[in-house]
């Protein structure tokens, strides 16, 4: 896919890997509307990058909803439909099942039926136009898990098996489909602020590296875009021998809780 005079939409746009994939399209030519949560910080974005502004709880279908039909009617059909936000709880509690059910609930509602209220809005418009791309950001946990977040990577690997179902049912009508899946990247969500030095991190990458992929992803039209290319070793090593590599995980639990 080339982002040039495409209408994208990126939900999640105002910090993050979601405001730079924002600059990144509206840099290919794209015009970008940055939906969040925060009003005022994405209109900032948008602002910056010539784009469009529209505040979206991606946890209520309504809202989605709106977005989608206020897009359409201000730039015209979405090319480009990026389920971008997210949250991590890092519960951090000694079983699988310490985080409580309105945790659960709340990464059910962001990491997977958001992306189903985007497919929902969206989709008729594609279908009948013959064309359209869903970026979906999933993680590197949605591949392989993120150890002390069961929440979390339950729910990230909900939303590959929902990016899948979207590729398989609609593929020969037209529709694309990208599972972004970014493994350490420098964001608030572990921490990090835009200003962070990266160079004495290995293996933290930034979030203008994350959408460089992505435009690159696009391009190639891949269903899986990766930010670390070891964790496609680690998926095939998965996928090679389940046993092992659980065997792995449970050492690394250990050594992570001994630190």
């Amino acid at each position: 896919m080339e982002l040039a005079n495409k209408v994208v939409v990126v939900t999640g746009g105002a910090q993050g890997i979601g405001k730079a994939l924002c600059e990144r399209f509206a840099r290919e030519g794209a015009t970008v509307m940055v939906a969040d949560l925060n009003l005022a910080a994405a209109q900032t974005v948008a602002d910056a990058i010539g784009g469009h502004a529209l505040v979206c709880d991606v946890s209520s279908e309504t809202q989605v909803q709106a977005l989608v039909c206020h897009t359409q009617e201000t730039l015209g059909p979405i090319d480009l439909f990026c389920s971008n936000a997210g949250i991590a709880v890092g519960d951090g509690g000694p079983n699988a099942t310490s985080a409580d059910n309105n945790v659960w609930q709340r990464c059910w509602d962001i990491h997977v039926m958001a992306h189903v209220y985007a497919a929902r809005a969206a989709l008729p418009s594609m279908i009948e136009r013959g064309s359209g791309y869903f970026l979906q950001t999933v993680s590197a946990a949605g591949l392989l898990n993120q150890i002390g977040d069961a929440a979390y990577s339950t729910t990230k690997h909900a939303a590959l098996g929902f990016a899948e179902s979207l590729a398989i049912t609609h593929g020969d009508q037209g529709i694309k489909v990208s599972a972004l899946c970014p493994q350490y990247v420098a964001t608030q969500m572990i921490g990090h602020s835009e200003n962070n030095d990266l160079s004495q991190q290995p293996g933290v990458i930034s979030v203008e590296q994350v959408a460089e992929r992505v435009v690159q992803g696009l391009a190639d039209e891949k269903f899986l875009i990766m930010t670390h290319d070891d964790v496609e070793t680690y998926r095939q090593r998965k996928a090679a021998d389940y046993d092992r590599w659980l065997g792995g995980m449970r050492r690394l639990r250990k050594n992570l809780l001994g630190a």
